[in-house]
């Protein structure tokens, strides 16, 4: 019988990139963590499928549907530990845009938006409807955190998720602000861990991987206005795309029974 840590990936609303992403994964780092374990169901590489206990579960995708949270509920049953992977699974992701629209029904699907299938609720991360141990944030999620999370797991480590800004990540790789450079970023409130390669590369950071605890939105919003040249309207609403429910605006305060 193997002795290698059974896992397995689920994915609901989303787009699946980050399975995708995995597929590419292909340095020593990861296919020596391949070694200690054994992967039982993977929809984007493999046809197998499991009923049996689940070491760890990979949940990818936002909470868009109630239909959908009995077999949330089924997962975390059988799963020794759930990992929320990806933006949308952590937060909601691009997804929750829509909680700040109204009759986006309408806008999006136009004649056929009462058909049965595109019945959905605001979208939510995994965490509203179960239990989630660990997230592994971003779009995609970072290759190298998460080799660090699994492999901490499977030797029997507690794994740290980053609770610091982007701007440490910037300034450990001695990056130029973005603001020095007449560009606007939103670093200053968002979740490190992926080594900050976006605004080195002259590219604002989108906060991909949402909040830190307790953001100063106030002085977000003051900062992209003074120093970033934005509107107060475009300056408010700057950082929604991947932080819908993060913010002060969430349309509906997200109740998580890991609180």
């Amino acid at each position: 019988m193997s002795d290698k840590v059974k896992v397995a990936y689920f994915d609901f609303t989303c787009c699946e990139g980050c399975q995708i992403e995995m597929t590419n994964f292909g340095d020593a780092a990861f296919l020596e963590l391949l070694n200690h374990v054994e992967v039982v169901e993977f929809r984007e590489a493999m046809s197998e499928k499991t009923t049996e206990r689940i070491n760890i579960a990979f949940i990818e995708g936002s909470f868009s549907r109630e239909a959908d949270r009995a077999r949330l509920e089924e997962i975390r049953e059988r799963s020794d530990i759930v990992i929320a992977y990806g933006a949308c699974a952590c937060t909601g992701g691009i997804n929750a845009l829509k909680n700040h629209q109204n009759d986006y029904h309408e806008e999006v699907y136009g004649k056929d938006a009462k058909m049965p299938h595109l019945d959905s609720q605001i979208a939510l991360p995994v965490s509203a409807a179960i239990k989630v141990d660990y997230n592994i944030n971003g779009c995609p999620m970072d290759k190298d955190e998460f080799i660090r999370v699994v492999s901490h797991l499977v030797h029997g480590k507690q794994p740290v998720i980053p609770n610091h800004p982007v701007c440490v990540e910037c300034k450990l790789r001695e990056t130029v602000c973005r603001y020095d450079q007449g560009d606007h970023c939103l670093g200053m409130v968002a979740r490190a861990g992926c080594g900050a390669p976006c605004p080195a590369d002259g590219i604002p950071c989108e906060a991909c991987r949402g909040f830190i605890d307790h953001p100063n939105e106030e002085s977000l919003v003051k900062v992209l206005m003074e120093k970033g040249g934005l509107s107060r309207e475009r300056a408010e609403t700057r950082s929604r795309m991947f932080t819908a429910n993060c913010r002060a605006d969430a349309p509906e305060k997200i109740v998580s029974p890991n609180k």
